[in-house]
């Protein structure tokens, strides 16, 4: 059986790149609600803050760990597997690749360890500031890598010399025309994915009876950031999607199975695209919605596939992984929003608004995969948009290696994310009392989260 060279690289970048992903949506957000914890036992001298923090700061280094990991071999990859994209591109995407780590990479490993260790060797505002800190160069390694990736969905601010790409304005690679628009949609997933995760463990610990005080006010406010979040995503995605018809109507073409190209574009629900027929079967459409949507406009004009022909993405990946994208989106906005209305007007969530949370305790990374295979295969045929086509930069390496590496990719990363999520649920079944010990802390009383409590290592 032979399998193509081709196919498989980007099996293999695909799985990689899918992999790592995971870890630095949930760092970059989580980042910040530590942040939020931390202040808010700067101000009030509450010692349950100090606890929540001292939980997920532990759940935060063990990710970050995995991130950093995993995002050393989907780097190589860029060497290993696709040279020619080098070979071309390089000068824009090494330097970019370079500012990630110069800048945020280097930011992060500096302060991390003050934020890890040092709560007893320096004071609170210092321990405060270095929490801020990792926070930023998360953020910043998130600016630099969108950068990029942007830049590759609509590059802009360069110019040809001797076959190769040579910046002409740093300014326009960087702030390239999506660039603004995939950073916030990415940012408020980020925080989306942490949202839910918080929410989710906290959740699974009140279902298990270990819960506390400390429980009840990280809930709290990961499922109002959730509710208040989720709108604010969908008025983002809307300006992307604008974005996206005006430099990318292909991509748009397929994620709504537009064939032909006509004004008051109807909505397509569900169906089966067929790209051998060009048209998309069993279909549930709802007139005028897609221009509605796409245009606001009801007699908008949406470009169809049938304009792109041979120039399009693959179709029924783009659809399907849209919709899954939304359908997860939605059912966030429901289950945030009947909790935080329950929080709101009974002061507590029902069992099964715990069981709903502790159910979407991941849908962040459902969500986050789904649109970046909306955006990374709604870019195909291109590694460049419009300009380098993925097959003519991949290596050519033979199969057989490939397909090994392929396998061992996928060994070591099911090992490592089924070790990962039980790492989690571990800390997170255990009581209270357990988990202060681990903390270094000491907590007299009846209930391990009732009363106040001081670092073993002050008195």
């Amino acid at each position: 059986m032979e399998f193509d060279p081709f196919l498989l690289s980007r099996i293999q970048f695909a799985l990689n790149i899918s992999f790592h992903i995971l870890f630095p949506t949930i760092t970059i957000g989580l980042a910040y609600f530590i942040i939020y914890f931390r202040v808010r036992f700067t101000l009030t001298r509450d010692p349950h803050w100090e606890f929540i923090y001292a939980f997920w700061v532990k759940v935060f280094a063990l990710t970050f760990a995995l991130g950093v990991v995993t995002g050393i071999v989907m780097s190589f990859q860029f060497g290993t597997n696709w040279p020619g994209f080098m070979e071309q591109a390089g000068n824009i995407a090494g330097p970019l690749l370079g500012y990630e780590v110069l800048t945020a990479f280097f930011l992060e490993a500096s302060f991390l360890g003050i934020m890890l260790f040092g709560k007893s060797r320096v004071s609170n505002k210092l321990h405060l500031i270095s929490t801020m800190v990792v926070a930023l160069g998360t953020t910043l390694s998130a600016f630099w890598i969108l950068s990029l990736n942007s830049w590759m969905q609509t590059p802009a601010g360069f110019m040809y010399e001797n076959g190769e790409m040579i910046v002409d304005s740093w300014f326009e690679v960087i702030f390239n025309p999506s660039f603004p628009y995939r950073f916030a949609h990415m940012m408020v997933a980020c925080l989306l994915t942490a949202s839910f995760l918080v929410a989710g463990v906290s959740a699974w610990r009140t279902l298990r009876g270990v819960d506390g005080p400390a429980t009840a006010k990280v809930m709290r406010v990961a499922v109002f950031a959730a509710a208040i979040l989720i709108p604010t995503q969908i008025f983002i995605g809307d300006l992307h999607g604008l974005n996206t018809l005006e430099h990318q109507p292909a991509k748009v073409a397929a994620m709504e199975g537009v064939w032909e190209t006509e004004k008051g574009a109807p909505l397509t629900l569900f169906g089966f695209p067929d790209e051998e027929t060009r048209s998309t079967r069993a279909a549930i459409k709802i007139p005028k919605l897609a221009s509605l949507i796409l245009t606001h406009d009801l007699d908008g004009e949406v470009r169809g596939l049938n304009e792109f022909v041979g120039e399009h993405p693959p179709v029924a990946p783009v659809f399907w992984s849209f919709r899954v994208m939304v359908g997860v989106g939605m059912l966030m906005l429901l289950v945030s929003w009947v909790c935080a209305w329950q929080l709101w007007r009974r002061e507590r969530i029902n069992k099964w608004g715990l069981r709903a949370l502790f159910g979407m305790t991941f849908s962040g990374w459902i969500a986050v995969l789904a649109g970046w295979y909306v955006t990374e295969i709604g870019r195909q045929p291109w590694i460049v948009s419009g300009l380098i086509k993925t097959a003519d930069v991949v290596a050519d390496h033979p199969p057989g290696i490939l397909l090994t590496t392929l396998v061992a990719y996928f060994t070591m990363y099911s090992f490592l994310m089924v070790s990962y999520i039980g790492a989690v649920f571990y800390l997170s079944s255990k009581p209270a009392q357990s988990l202060l010990h681990m903390h270094n802390y000491d907590l007299p009383g009846k209930h391990p989260e009732d009363r106040a409590y001081t670092p073993n290592n002050s008195k």
